[in-house]
């Protein structure tokens, strides 16, 4: 069986190794982190995600799968680093592939002839032909290798499942290459491998989650209006939804998690004007978050003007979406942080979580009936069906309101 390095060891690199090691390659995982390595080595996770803690202790148990700070020798290594943005002293925000370089050139001293290197994080248009400008400048021949991109596409919840069954788009720098890649995809993904060139394939990642964005947008627009006029958007969505032709999505407080919240800026930072429409909806669901807040704020100061004293506000959920544990661009966690540092009285509740290092975690029943305001900022399942009394219910999400 190859020997696959996988470097990153985070939402996708961890569950790729594991399943990977699971179905008989000798992998070694490699992450920057000390203790993310320590902790896999122990046979343990470090996410929060359903069934990889199973996969893990298998791998490890089999000798399958080691973690380590450096690479080593493989056939085949795939680098699954984050790729986030600059946002400070920019106008748009820019992609920030300093680490997909980095890792580029860690594993470079270890590529050997017939090598494939796969990138799997989300890149700007132009990265996957960066790497390969890299290892040729490390001294690689590139002529000798196989170098692609195959952006990983699996829903947080859902990875261990779809990395298996969902279509994977593979898209080399040469045809030789793509080829090569796609073949390895195909000895453990059952879903449809397709096939096309680096460029397509990284435009094609961005440009499904600029879909996304876009549509999100369109909800959470609707019920800012819907909110202009006091109507219910939870009742108003099912009603238009009706129409054969129309799917309008759920409103939330905004839009985060490693893609959505940012893959759109991969497209506007370079395209610039020839993106107006997936700008806009970014900018919408920006704004959707601050206007969250305002929402709040005006709510704690009428309690305040009613009863003479402030209220206890009770954050429902930090994560980027339901039932997970992800704090990734969290536009629920930026209201709970906004609004602790305007000193509201906030009591953070997210019952995927045990503790965060900035303020303490409530359980939902106490924070319950210890607030006197409740606002539902993400709807997990936990929250759903709550008996609440004499409470004032501000919902976001659409766990209370469209019952």
């Amino acid at each position: 069986m190859e020997k696959v390095c996988v470097v990153g060891l985070g939402y996708i690199g961890l569950p790729t190794a594991a399943l990977l090691a699971n179905r008989g390659y000798e992998v070694h995982g490699v992450d920057i982190q000390q203790d993310v390595v320590n902790t896999i080595n122990q046979g343990k996770i470090h996410i929060v995600e359903p069934d990889l803690d199973t996969f893990v202790k298998a791998a490890l148990n089999s000798g399958k799968l080691r973690a380590d700070t450096k690479p080593a020798n493989a056939d085949v290594f795939i680098i699954a680093v984050p790729t986030p943005f600059h946002q400070k002293g920019y106008d748009i925000p820019t992609p920030n592939i300093n680490y997909v370089i980095d890792a580029t050139k860690a594993i470079a001293p270890y590529i050997k002839k017939e090598n494939i290197i796969i990138l799997e994080s989300t890149s700007p248009v132009g990265t996957t032909e960066k790497v390969a400008q890299v290892l040729k400048e490390y001294g690689v021949d590139i002529d000798e290798v196989y170098i692609a991109h195959c952006p990983e596409r699996v829903l947080p919840g859902k990875i261990m499942q779809e990395l298996v069954e969902n279509d994977r788009i593979v898209g080399g720098i040469d045809e030789k290459s793509t080829k090569k890649a796609a073949n390895f995809y195909k000895n453990f993904v059952t879903g449809e491998v397709l096939e096309t060139d680096a460029k397509t394939a990284e435009l094609c990642k961005l440009t499904e989650n600029s879909f996304r964005d876009v549509n999100i947008a369109f909800a959470n627009e609707l019920s800012i209006i819907c909110d202009k006029y006091g109507i219910n958007v939870w009742e108003l969505r099912e009603l238009a939804n009706r129409h054969p032709r129309v799917n309008i999505l759920y409103p939330g407080v905004g839009v985060g998690g490693h893609c959505i919240a940012v893959d759109p800026w991969f497209i506007v930072s370079d395209a610039q004007d020839k993106a107006k429409l997936i700008r806009t909806a970014r900018e919408v669901n920006n704004y959707k978050t601050e206007w969250v807040i305002e929402k709040i704020k005006n709510e704690v100061l009428k309690f305040e003007i009613e009863l003479g004293k402030k209220p206890k506000v009770a954050c429902m959920g930090l994560a980027f979406k339901p039932d997970i544990d992800d704090l990734r661009e969290s536009p629920a966690l930026y209201i709970a942080k906004r609004l602790m540092a305007e000193k509201l009285d906030i009591l953070a509740v997210e019952p995927n979580i045990e503790k965060f290092d900035e303020f303490e975690i409530y359980d939902f029943k106490i924070a319950i009936q210890e607030a006197d305001v409740i606002v539902f900022l993400v709807a997990h399942k936990e929250f759903r069906n709550l008996n609440i009394i004499n409470k004032k219910v501000l919902d976001f999400c659409g766990v209370w309101n469209k019952r």
